[in-house]
């Protein structure tokens, strides 16, 4: 995937400064070690902009105003929904971050995508198997509703954009931009989102 292409053009760049390797190489030796298979295609090796950027200062601090222009052009790639409808089925929003199929050498190309959310973030209760390098999502919605039914409209297109490209707001990080990279549909967007902001949901209600 684009993210460990990332990581390891970082750390091969960094180590092949001192022997006088450029970063073309090192991106070419990773390239040359990488065959096609299934969906799994070379042009996953390619990154945006945005990536080689990131490459470029991940041994040290990315400037402010560097990630501040990373961030907006981020940013103006989300697509809001264009019935103004951000909320689906929280029951398929689970079903959703708890798969982490889909993209994988072995999967179909028409196939349905998983979000894998699980694997960085806590989301219900209920679930007690889930990673740590994101932040809790448990009683997201709730916590962010200040005591009434619903959430902000504020926080409801935030948590879209969020989701849809995760650069527009921390430009490298390593969430998957779920809806700018079409890793999920709109429809499946909208069963996460219920998941984390609809009152029904077990994120909110347990």
């Amino acid at each position: 995937m684009k993210i460990l292409l990332l990581t390891s053009c970082a750390l091969l760049a960094s180590c092949a400064t001192d022997r006088g390797i450029t970063t073309e190489e090192s991106t070419a030796t990773i390239k040359a070690s990488f065959a096609e298979r299934g969906i799994a295609k070379l042009d996953r090796l390619n990154q945006s902009d945005l990536q080689k950027t990131c490459s470029e200062y991940a041994d040290r601090e990315l400037p402010k105003t560097v990630a501040a222009r990373l961030e907006k052009e981020a940013l103006e790639t989300v697509k809001y929904p264009a019935n103004d409808q951000y909320l689906g089925d929280w029951k398929e929003g689970e079903k959703i971050a708890q798969n982490g199929r889909g993209l994988q050498f072995s999967d179909s190309a028409t196939g349905p995508n998983g979000g894998n959310c699980y694997a960085c973030h806590q989301i219900q209760k209920a679930e007690i198997s889930y990673g740590t390098i994101g932040p809790s999502l448990y009683q997201y919605g709730k916590l962010r509703s200040g005591g009434a039914q619903q959430a902000p409209e504020a926080i409801v297109k935030y948590t879209w954009a969020k989701l849809w490209n995760s650069h527009a707001f921390a430009a490298c990080t390593q969430m998957p931009r779920y809806g700018a990279a079409a890793i999920l549909t709109e429809q499946q967007l909208k069963h996460v989102m219920a998941l984390l902001l609809d009152p029904k949901s077990p994120v909110n209600t347990q």
